[in-house]
């Protein structure tokens, strides 16, 4: 067993020392881009001035023959295209497939001090964070790179669900774990073919008004699957240290059920989730950033609190050191949204 002292030292001799706390600016929306479609990659400027992130795609949406255009892309993408200051980061293949180390080895050899972070999908256990760990770290002191690429895993797997604490906790280099609804559904035999999102048949439904009806006045709400996964995910991720995000909305074109599961997502503790498609950036940007009203609220709350200590009454509501620190959080987020965006920044009083 390595020394905790040992944690943060570098696994490659050369390799630039690990960081100390995840950095954590508007994460919102991860947008994802083809890097095989030179289309795409002529659009990338005016799409990163929109997202918070933007993601190149190795792995399961870009086909096998459009593998090796889809690695070169992201080449280009690192060297030749203004982002302007919108992170950079890259789904590689998974970990058992015949196109990961070719992918590892270029991105960081050749755009290693561009990519921000590796999302790596189908993370199964900390020893898979291990062997990307040390490798890339290896590679890292072989191109000169001058700080850590990061690590998101994906939770796409029951062995991966029930590993997801020691993946949280796997490596200084892990920043953040996304939902993979579809894989994960497939991989717990769950009766659906919808990504992410509601199932009509996944409902609770209330005692009858008759009881010598049993279908009389019954009312039928449907429920979240993802609750428990998602919940579990936050607390992991909230123990390491790290950030956790909602994953993909499949249906695009269902913009209402979208913008309700990413905003239970984000009560629950996601800072952000993914999109797909440009329509998803404005309802993520709309859903991860805290309503104005709350945020004025919670404003009262801390000036009204300054040490955050006693029990206080609010517009009739009692406050106490908890809802202070729940003030805190929404309050700090507002202040990382508001800088630079002002609109954001008059909405919120800054």
């Amino acid at each position: 067993m390595r020394s905790p002292r040992d944690f943060f030292k570098p696994l490659a001799a050369g390799a630039p020392e690990p960081l100390r706390e995840i950095p954590f600016g508007p994460s919102r929306m991860i947008h994802f881009f083809d890097p095989s479609n030179e289309k795409m990659l002529g659009k990338l400027p005016d799409i990163a001035a929109k997202a918070d992130i933007v993601l190149g795609n190795l792995e399961d949406a870009v086909s096998v023959d459009k593998k090796e255009a889809a690695r070169a892309g992201l080449v280009k993408v690192g060297k030749e295209i203004d982002l302007g200051g919108t992170p950079l980061w890259t789904r590689i293949n998974s970990l058992e497939s015949p196109w990961v180390l070719d992918d590892l080895t270029t991105l960081v050899t050749e755009i290693g001090n561009q990519l921000d972070v590796i999302m790596i999908p189908k993370v199964e256990s900390a020893d898979d964070i291990h062997y990307a760990d040390r490798l890339v770290a290896q590679l890292e002191a072989k191109a000169g790179v001058t700080r850590p690429i990061l690590f998101h895993a994906i939770l796409e797997t029951a062995s991966g669900m029930i590993n997801v604490e020691e993946i949280a906790n796997a490596s200084p280099r892990m920043q953040g774990i996304s939902l993979g609804p579809a894989d994960l559904a497939a991989s717990r035999r769950m009766k659906t073919t919808r990504v992410g999102g509601g199932h009509p048949g996944y409902v609770s439904i209330s005692d009858p008004t008759d009881p010598e009806d049993l279908s009389a006045g019954r009312v039928r709400a449907q429920q979240d699957p993802w609750h428990y996964t998602v919940a579990r995910m936050v607390d992991a991720c909230a123990s390491a240290g790290i950030l956790p995000f909602y994953g993909p909305f499949g249906d695009i074109k269902d913009v209402v059920a979208c913008e309700a599961q990413f905003r239970a997502a984000f009560i629950l503790g996601c800072v952000g989730t993914w999109s797909l498609h440009p329509a998803q950036i404005a309802i993520a940007k709309k859903v991860f950033s805290p309503a104005p009203d709350e945020v004025l609220f919670a404003k009262k709350i801390i000036e009204a609190i300054p040490d955050g200590k006693g029990v206080h009454m609010i517009d009739g509501k009692m406050q106490d050191d908890a809802t202070w620190k729940q003030a805190k959080v929404l309050v700090e987020l507002a202040e990382s949204l508001a800088d630079g965006d002002a609109e954001l920044t008059e909405a919120y009083g800054f």
